[in-house]
């Protein structure tokens, strides 16, 4: 991913972006007076360039962390003059990138449009030296008049001082604007930062009276076509796909986003005894790595033909859903998709690896007093035990309903 686009039309065009069926749309805009007809109060306008932050931001999807996804936009005049997003970690930041489109740092300064501009980024610039100087200070050398915030940063090496730094050097500063929009699309980089783990999401498929599969295992497929590009999504926005021995055993899976140029996350298989086939389509990874966790000394001999397939294996002194997530912090992950069954799903809910879920219902019966359902044993016996999701959405995909909410924080951690 780069910023040549963003960039581009920054260049080449003097445009804001109105809202038409929903979709940001590129408008002309030749004067002040224009501006506010078209674009309504100064709060309608600051809105509308974070949600064009937020646009830009998206095309970091996957590849950032353990960074946030990040987008700026600065505007001159009523016209956007620079773009940017950031592409993945170690690269430059979003707001980098966008004082580039705006001219800053050309041969000639009369060409640094970004001088008394207004900057929109949708979270506060940095103000650390880490692989990248501070954007602050950036933002300071360019002369621009006014930074609108979408959300502050709440990695403790930033939380509130690059909003200081920037209002100490006379800049002036709008904290909060499309902050719920701006969270929840770093949520996964929020939860890191406070909790020390990455998200752990639970996705599965059920049919209407809750099984995953039939008694014999089959479960191609639950779900429609549309649900399973709606997963396929998913997996491109998120760090590492975890699964069990069983799920490799039984719908031998790719695991990947299926989608041509997007991110393919890590595919990660738990298992203690590695008592895997040979022929799993998770040992191909010429299109998207894997990692094999087990226990210390298990199966040395699968270990050899895993390492000559290409893939990483990890022994761990307890696997566990809460050790596999450790791993993976350390590694500098921000997401975890658990697609496992439902006896490793119980573990990780258990364990606080889990703090979303997202369950697609398709309106199929199969019956059968032995066919898997979606959660294994939690060791309750009364309803009241019955873990809550709190604030859930529904949504229809096609004829199957996708159920989304979080764990309560007491089991969520």
């Amino acid at each position: 991913m780069d910023n040549s686009q963003a960039i581009l039309q920054a260049d080449t065009s003097s445009t804001i972006y109105t809202q038409e069926n929903g979709l940001l749309v590129p408008s002309a805009v030749t004067s002040n007076s224009q501006m506010q007809e078209t674009m309504g109060s100064e709060a309608d306008f600051d809105s509308r360039m974070m949600r064009r932050c937020l646009e830009l931001a998206r095309r970091g999807l996957g590849r950032t962390s353990p960074n946030p996804m990040v987008g700026a936009v600065v505007v001159k005049d009523g016209e956007i003059v620079g773009e940017g997003f950031h592409p993945r970690a170690g690269e430059p930041h979003a707001e980098v990138f966008a004082l580039r489109a705006a001219g800053v740092g050309a041969a000639s300064p009369e060409e640094n449009r970004a001088r008394g501009a207004t900057v929109y980024v949708s979270l506060e610039p940095c103000n650390h030296y880490g692989r990248t100087p501070p954007c602050s200070e950036g933002l300071i050398a360019a002369g621009v008049a006014k930074v609108v915030v979408g959300m502050v940063d709440p990695n403790p090496l930033v939380a509130g001082g690059g909003i200081a730094r920037l209002r100490a050097a006379g800049i002036e500063v709008v904290v909060g604007v499309e902050t719920e929009a701006c969270q929840q699309l770093n949520e996964a980089f929020v939860h890191r930062i406070l909790h020390k783990k990455p998200l752990g999401i639970l996705k599965y498929a059920m049919t209407l009276d809750g099984k995953i599969a039939t008694t014999s295992g089959h479960s191609a497929w639950v779900t429609n076509p549309a649900a399973r590009s709606e997963v396929h999504q998913l997996r491109a926005a998120c760090d590492a796909i975890i699964v069990g021995g069983n799920t490799v055993r039984q719908d031998n899976p790719y695991l990947t986003s299926h989608q041509a140029g997007a991110h393919n996350p890590l595919r990660v298989v738990m298992s203690r005894q590695l008592n895997l086939p040979e022929n799993a389509r998770l040992w191909q990874t010429e299109e998207a790595p894997t990692l094999v966790l087990t226990e210390i000394g298990a199966n040395p001999d699968f270990q050899k033909f895993l390492l000559k397939r290409g893939v990483e294996v990890v022994e761990l002194p307890a696997l566990t859903p809460e050790q596999a997530m450790a791993h993976l912090y350390e590694r500098g992950f921000c997401s975890a998709l658990w697609e496992c069954g439902g006896k490793l799903a119980a573990s990780a809910i258990a364990q606080g690896a889990v703090q979303k879920v997202l369950a697609f219902i398709a309106p199929k019966i199969i019956g059968g007093s032995h066919a898997p359902t979606p959660v294994g044993d939690l060791g309750f016996t009364n309803m009241t035990e019955a873990l809550p999701l709190e604030r859930v959405r529904w949504r229809v995909i096609g004829s199957d309903c996708l159920v989304e909410g979080y764990l309560s924080q007491k089991f969520g951690q």
